[in-house]
């Protein structure tokens, strides 16, 4: 009984304090089955980088023996202290702490549990800078004018334009970032602060033309507090949903402020590791000249998305109208008065749907299966609310901390906390949502009802964040068919069922292949094959095929082919995992040990 009495005098910071003083005496004497001990029976560590040289989630005590059995003599783990107050809400105490390792610094935050005793329930560590190579920011930034006489001296144009004349002649990069859209931006802007020799090729010809190139209605979903990129933020006075055009701009802002090498107009042609070596042959061609380029690490930043999944139709060589994948529609603007078929009933087919309406074309949405939707307003209050917000900022929680905040949730577990929050919005948008199944659209809140979050990071499809084209579909203003493509006549496309949809237009908004989609073009089928398919969570839902994997499948981390990585996701994504990508390539460009723990497994090749 005393001891309980103790324990229910402790404030949150004792609890805090005692947990973290446990954990670094058991990193200290290297004694793993101490530190296990502090972990509740099930219980969740989630280590960006920091232990593992790897993003990696290993699950109770089995599995976070493994893993410190295998790094905790080289990580040397010291100096836990807190950074802020912990709290205690629901019988679970959460805190913020900082800590050390041999090679960097870094954050990490821990709910910890009474079982006999405080012990951990979900734990993530980040590495976030590394050892005599911290980022030249704040008190390290360049002094940048060059004082006293110099007859040779050269101004700042003249050194990036040197700079960029002597790649790929007497400079070759580090690093060669593949896709310049804000992935590849994203990255280039970290490597450039760390120090790392990397250059950025695609083949637009200016930053942001991947936007530019997009159907004119185009805008973000997501607010402007989750999309901010590294280093600099939009300004305050950015709309919540930024257009495209004005995304566009911004890259190609960014790009030049934050004096990124980027080659546009740049288009890789072919690659082929040399073991031997340990460097990549890269054939470019820029504006016309071919250009050899021997990188050591080579990243396809190329989207979270493959090529375009083009379904191939019977008949389809017969139409005789226009068929577009929806990454290839040009806008409405043609099309007034013209029938268009939109095959798919997702993000892109609602956004295309509600610019053609508007554009006083005929309009049929074709939907092949159910589809999740959640309004935006709903989105932003319930879901986004708390971490992406002017309320969120008034409460303290920076763009940094919700990153971590969101990061801290193992994906295992994330359903748990995702499902009351979308109970709440179907709640909200309840006559909504009646009006869409009257007129025969097919909702659904996912497979285990965890909403949007979880379907775009389980298989990045199946969802619109609804921003008013879902209304047209309930009022009927825009037509909705049902079921599979069996055909296409010369003017129609014919479902199963036979049902006949005239068409002068019909615009596959089909969706993405896998990213090793583009390894096989760049390099070859074996190597596509050999890091096998990105994405997913292996949750064995729709299209997100198990075992499990407790991370991205092959995103933003070592794969199976050496010196070979993927960099992709939503403004969000690129922002925060472009760090450690950096951060792992800025180790290896230093020659520091990087044992990989965890490397990732294949199972499934797309």
């Amino acid at each position: 009984m005393t001891t309980t009495i103790d324990r229910q005098q402790l404030t949150a910071d004792d609890i805090a304090t005692q947990w973290l003083g446990d954990f670094e005496d058991a990193m200290r004497s290297r004694d793993v089955e101490a530190a296990v001990s502090l972990f509740a029976t099930t219980s969740y560590w989630r280590d960006l980088v920091a232990f593992s040289w790897n993003l990696s989630t290993v699950e109770n005590h089995d599995g976070i023996r493994d893993l410190l059995t295998e790094v905790i003599d080289r990580v040397s783990a010291s100096d836990f202290e807190l950074g802020e107050p912990a709290t205690t809400a629901d019988g679970v105490t959460e805190a913020w702490f900082t800590y050390a390792t041999a090679v960097g610094r870094g954050k990490g935050m821990v709910r910890l549990i009474d079982e006999d005793g405080p012990k951990a329930w979900t734990l993530l560590t980040t590495l976030q800078e590394l050892k005599d190579h911290e980022e030249p920011q704040g008190p390290r930034r360049p002094k940048g004018a060059e004082h006293g006489v110099d007859p040779e001296r050269k101004s700042w144009s003249e050194k990036l334009a040197e700079e960029d004349a002597a790649w790929g002649d007497t400079a070759q990069p580090y690093t060669l970032v593949v896709g310049g859209g804000q992935g590849g931006i994203a990255l280039g802007a970290r490597l450039r602060q760390l120090g790392v020799p990397a250059l950025v090729i695609d083949r637009w010809e200016r930053p942001g033309d991947q936007w530019r190139s997009r159907y004119k209605s185009l805008c973000l979903h997501d607010p402007v507090w989750y999309d901010h990129l590294p280093y600099l933020k939009f300004p305050e006075n950015w709309p919540v949903f930024a257009p495209k055009d004005k995304i566009a701009d911004w890259l190609e802002f960014y790009t030049k402020v934050m004096e990124i090498p980027y080659w546009s107009s740049t288009t890789a042609t072919s690659a082929k590791f040399d073991e031997a070596s340990g460097q990549w042959t890269v054939n470019v061609e820029r504006n016309g000249e071919k250009i050899t380029l021997n990188p050591t690490h080579l990243v396809m930043a190329t989207g979270m998305s493959g090529k375009p999944n083009i379904p191939s139709f019977p008949g389809a060589d017969i139409f005789q109208g226009e068929q577009q994948h929806s990454s290839q529609h040009p806008g409405p603007d043609a099309y007034k008065g013209k029938k268009v078929v939109v095959i798919g009933s997702n993000n892109s087919a609602f956004d295309i749907c509600g610019a053609l309406y508007e554009s006083d074309a005929d309009v049929t949405m074709v939907q092949r299966s159910s589809t999740h939707i959640v309004k935006s307003d709903s989105l932003m209050d319930i879901g986004l609310g708390d971490l992406y917000s002017e309320k969120a900022l008034a409460n303290g929680m920076t763009t940094e901390k919700a990153d971590l905040t969101f990061a801290s949730l193992p994906y295992r577990i994330m359903p748990e906390f995702q499902i009351p929050l979308y109970e709440q919005m179907k709640e909200r948008d309840r006559d909504f949502y009646q009006r869409m199944t009257d007129a025969g659209f097919d909702l659904d809140f996912g497979d285990d009802e965890s909403g949007m979050f979880l379907k775009y990071l389980r298989r990045g499809s199946g969802y619109y964040i609804d921003v008013g084209s879902a209304e047209l579909v309930a009022d009927g203003k825009v037509k909705l068919a049902k079921g599979n493509v069996d055909h296409l006549t010369a003017d129609s496309v014919v479902l199963e069922d036979g049902t006949e949809l005239p068409a002068d237009l019909v615009v596959y908004a089909t969706g993405y292949g896998s990213m090793n989609g583009w390894v096989a073009d760049l390099i070859d089928q074996e190597t596509a094959d050999k890091v096998g398919k990105c994405w997913g969570l292996g949750s064995d839902t729709t299209k997100d095929p198990g075992p499990w994997e407790g991370e991205q499948r092959n995103m933003w981390k070592p794969t199976q082919q050496e010196n070979l990585w993927f960099m992709g996701g939503n403004l969000h994504q690129s922002r925060h995992y472009s760090l450690y990508l950096g951060l792992q390539l800025k180790a290896r460009y230093e020659g520091l040990e990087t044992p990989v723990y965890g490397l990732q497994e294949v199972h499934h090749l797309a």
